[in-house]
């Protein structure tokens, strides 16, 4: 920052005065305030007054230090300075390189504590009057007081929240040259032409309850502290109301409402039309920008987000799933905005903002489309669709799948679609999909893919937060689109009833028709385009490409995003793995592989089944999907070769036949159970089963046989035992896996290890994981590591070791029969380690060792009670299965207790419990919510039997309302 203030010679003078007509309220006695960042000052106001503002200023604890840069913080209504008492302490308190902030956070005028007296004149203030009076404020501050208080120097951060957003941004945009970055939080600086007022400000601003509302009783002030997804202490809900005790402390409360400039005949609708333009030209000039993004907002929805995206295209982006309007107190926003600071490189000693280190350079790549322009005059197989109940599979041939590609991508762009724009594609594994995907892709158009796995209230989020310019969907996705108010221009796929006609503004067939008269064909009138032919540029290989979202199985869903080249690495490194080229017939019965069998060149088909319910594929189906296009590579989830196995017995000659001639079995997702995989192997005799480790964000990573699987288990030659974990296997060509070690409390380090025995969280690094999440900033910045060398490390959230491996890889495998240096053991979530006094445990080897007790099908191992002090307690499934939730009986508590006993260094079992079934994600059915066990179990063992919540009893205790016991 430019200027520095001289260190202070004594700390400031401090006064319980209070500024005219505000309430007598003390700030030293609220929660979360220090008694010396409290402060009155002086400054002019546009009625001709001075003005006395209240001010949260944490220069009063950084005893002269000089601050790394000043953060200028504005609150909205009917809030005060309170809402940013922890961002000032943040700000005190340093990053992790030192460098503590200066906050200044105001108390607009009639509000907080500061000056109560009406304005002079007529009028109640307006948003221009609001703007120039900060401005004021902050001339004075600059100019220095005579309180010693040292002045503010250099360019600021301008916060802001709600209409204290639109102030600051205001401000900003009249003094761009004093500001260094803007940072917003769920506000609004454009109100579009003809558009609804939100339905809460249509209450308050209803005549005969404006005023009840917000100013005769403190309704309005109540509703806006019970704004947080999260509970408040009732001392800090009693801590936002104490300003606005009585009606006269809340007239400016109601004046703000009436200020809103929504209509275009509004008074302070030119003034908003001005904070409109200084964003736009605070976006045009690159300041950097941070916009912190609570969703489940019922004021600022996702449009006005959108609309600041559009107005500040390189701002970051940090939406928080579960947080609401007060979204300052759903997330811990000083320290995001520090770490913000320090990676864009704002404020004195930060590090020069610099472009993001590429994870794995490598060379450019063959587009994904690639193998559909190659093959434009190859009438052989390419996609083929297996009917349910029997009947002829659907073949479409390369040719025609090239065809329709060109003449969908040419469809899109007459509808508007344009290179970066999103398409949220909502059809099943299949034809349509297979069309829809890759004339995307060739377009330049990004895919959104959040598969029906997520349920409605996840796949709202996902497709709503991606934000659309077009949704592709079959029938029932069409009718969601249509309730649920999704963004984006429909199209049908697949059979439409007369319901999905009228919800569909086009079809698939629709938009080929027209992209087969377009002029960009590239073909002479009535000749089909291709692929090849297209005269649409090409995108470039650094251009985002998809978002796929991840299975919610650890929290809310997140969006990956991956760019062409990176997407075209995931192709790419299939193919090296599991020698799957043009040559290859395959069945996909997991998503993330149907999706990529064009770009591999092989011909590939999908079986019969409910893809949101990966058990409900059968052996016969499987079967079937083979033989329909002498598949000699399967690729399934676990919980879908689960159901193939209690299946089997259904198996014709035939059937039996065809699974026979499958040369190669990959099952991912999550760890298939050794046991489950002898299974398989009886039924595909001639295969090698693999078992590839890898996440939404990178697949594949690792890999590992059944044959490494056996020789590694419970005595096995490789000394491994369930205490190591699940054994994962070793890195493919182009990976590379390290940990970062946990220190005491379990908390991975910023440290790098890659040498075996050592246990912390998994790193990965290769040229085909994920760009980045999207819009979820500190997210991705807390899965980044950046070694000393500038490389860029995923950290995955999985806690695992490394161990020695010098034995070659079996006949066959992917490397031949070149020796290993490493492998990969995987053993558990960093967010489902259990902390006891004893250490930190682990949960895998502890549900390894349950589940080897006979009657024991499932288990999870979670911790009950404070970190550090954990007790640690296993939740079973059972077979047959128990009817009711509770403690397990004797025999199988001390069975699983002597089981878990044989660990080295585990702590004793606390507690066995049993239920009917464990919480699973519904993408694999086979990812436990450990998180969500350890709640019911933290109730149960505190004598609370109440129902799991993911049991038909608990979700209808939820639907019913009844309150969760408060602990």
């Amino acid at each position: 920052m430019r200027g520095s203030p001289s260190p202070l010679a004594a700390p400031p003078t401090r006064s319980r005065a209070t500024a005219p007509g505000a309430p007598d309220v003390d700030p030293a006695s609220l929660p979360g305030v220090d008694p010396r960042w409290s402060r009155l000052v002086e400054a002019p106001s546009v009625d001709g007054t001075r003005r006395t503002w209240h001010l949260l200023d944490g220069a009063g604890s950084l005893e002269g230090e000089e601050p790394a840069g000043t953060v200028l913080a504005v609150h909205g209504n009917p809030t005060w300075s309170y809402l940013w008492r922890d961002v000032v302490a943040a700000g005190v308190a340093g990053d992790a390189a030192g460098r503590r902030w200066r906050v200044v956070a105001v108390d607009q005028l009639g509000m907080g504590l500061s000056d109560r007296r009406p304005r002079a004149g007529s009028g109640p203030w307006r948003l221009a009057d609001r703007v120039a009076d900060l401005g004021a404020l902050v001339e004075v501050l600059r100019a220095g007081t005579d309180d010693g208080w040292p002045p503010v120097t250099g360019p600021v951060v301008a916060l802001g929240h709600d209409w204290g957003g639109v102030v600051v941004t205001g401000w900003a945009g009249e003094h761009p040259e004093q500001v260094a970055a803007l940072a917003l939080t769920n506000t609004a600086v454009h109100a579009p032409a003809g558009a609804a007022l939100p339905l809460a400000l249509q209450v308050v601003t209803a005549p005969g309850l404006h005023a009840l509302a917000t100013s005769r009783t403190d309704a309005f002030v109540r509703a806006a502290a019970a704004q947080p997804r999260r509970r408040l202490p009732d001392e800090v809900r009693a801590a936002y109301r104490a300003p606005y005790r009585s009606v006269a402390d809340r007239a400016a409360v109601e004046g703000f409402v009436a200020d809103i400039p929504w209509r275009a005949d509004d008074v302070s609708r030119p003034a908003l039309d001005r904070v409109t333009a200084g964003a736009d030209a605070l976006g045009a000039a690159d300041v950097p920008a941070l916009l912190v993004w609570g969703v489940r907002d019922p004021v600022f929805g996702e449009q006005y987000l959108r609309d600041l995206r559009a107005r500040l295209p390189r701002a970051d982006v940090h939406r928080v799933e579960r947080g609401g309007h007060l979204v300052p107190e759903d997330v811990d926003l000083g320290p995001l905005l520090l770490r913000w600071f320090a990676a864009r490189g704002v404020g004195s000693g930060a590090p020069a903002a610099a472009p993001e280190p590429d994870p794995a350079p490598h060379g450019h790549r063959r587009p994904l489309w690639a193998e559909l322009a190659a093959r434009a005059d190859d009438d052989g197989p390419a996609v083929v669709e297996v009917p349910a109940g029997g009947g002829a599979p659907a073949v479409l041939s390369w040719r025609e799948l090239g065809h329709r590609v060109a003449e969908v991508a040419l469809g899109l762009h007459a509808e508007g679609v344009r290179p970066g724009d999103r398409v949220s594609l909502l059809v099943p594994p299949g034809a349509d999909l297979t069309t829809a995907l890759y004339a995307c892709l060739r377009l330049g158009a990004v895919v959104v893919v959040a598969d029906q796995g997520l349920g409605v209230r996840g796949l709202s989020r996902a497709v709503r937060g991606a934000a659309p310019r077009h949704v592709v969907a079959v029938e029932r996705g069409l009718v969601a689109a249509a309730a649920l108010g999704w963004p984006g221009r429909r199209t049908g796929a697949g059979p439409l009833g007369p319901l999905g006609r009228r919800l569909a503004g086009s079809t698939l067939a629709g938009l080929a028709a027209r992209g087969r008269r377009s002029p960009l064909a590239g073909v002479p009138g009535g000749e089909r385009p291709t692929v090849a032919s297209l005269r649409l540029p090409e995108p470039a290989p650094a251009d985002d490409a998809a978002v796929l979202f991840t299975s919610g199985s650890t929290g809310p869903a997140k969006g990956a995003v991956y760019t062409h080249d990176r997407l075209a690495g995931v192709r790419d490194a299939v193919a090296a793995a599991y020698e799957v080229d043009h040559g290859t017939a395959l069945v996909a019965a997991f998503a993330p592989f149907a999706l990529l069998g064009p770009a591999l060149g092989a011909v590939s088909a999908s079986p019969a089944m409910d893809v949101t319910a990966p058990a409900s594929l059968t052996a016969t189906a499987l079967a079937d999907a083979v033989a329909a296009v002498g598949a000699t590579v399967v690729f399934a989830s676990p919980a879908a070769l689960a159901g193939v196995v209690a299946t089997s017995g259904r198996l014709d000659a035939r059937g039996r036949t065809a699974l026979g001639g499958v040369r190669r079995l990959l099952s991912a997702g999550a760890p298939v159970p050794v046991p489950l995989l002898r299974q398989v192997a009886a039924l595909v005799p001639g295969a090698l089963l693999h078992t590839p480790y890898g996440m939404t964000e990178g697949l594949p990573m690792t890999d590992v046989g059944l044959a490494d699987l056996e020789a590694a288990g419970p005595g096995g030659e490789a000394g491994g035992g369930v205490a190591d974990g699940v054994l994962v296997g070793a890195p493919l060509d182009g990976v590379e896996v390290a940990v970062a070690p946990l220190d005491a409390d379990g908390t991975p380090t910023d440290r790098l290890v890659r040498t075996p025995g050592t246990t912390g969280e998994v790193l990965l690094r290769a040229g085909h994981t994920k760009a980045r999440y999207d819009q979820l900033w500190a997210t991705e910045d807390a899965s980044r590591l950046v070694d000393a060398g500038g490389a860029v490390w995923h950290r995955t959230g999985d806690v695992g070791t490394l161990e020695a491996d010098g034995r070659p890889h079996g006949a066959g495998d992917p490397a031949g029969d070149e020796e290993r240096g490493v492998r990969l053991r995987v053993q558990g979530r960093t967010a489902h380690l259990v902390r006891t006094s004893a250490g930190v445990v682990t949960p895998v080897g502890v549900e390894l060792a349950a589940a080897s007790v006979p009657a024991v099908t499932r288990a999870a191992a979670v911790g009950v009670g404070p970190a550090g002090t954990q007790a640690l307690v296993v939740v079973v499934e059972t077979e047959p299965p128990t009817r009711r939730a509770g403690g397990a009986a004797p025999d199988l508590a001390a069975a699983v207790r002597r089981a878990a006993a044989g660990l080295p260094g585990a702590p004793a079992v606390a507690a066995v419990l049993v239920v009917p079934r464990l919480p699973v994600d519904v993408r694999h059915e086979s990812k436990v919510d450990r998180t969500l066990v350890a709640a019911w179990a933290a109730d149960r063992l505190a004598g609370r039997p109440v129902a799991p919540p993911w049991s038909r009893a608990g979700r209808l205790r939820a639907v019913l309302g009844a309150r969760r016991p408060r602990r």
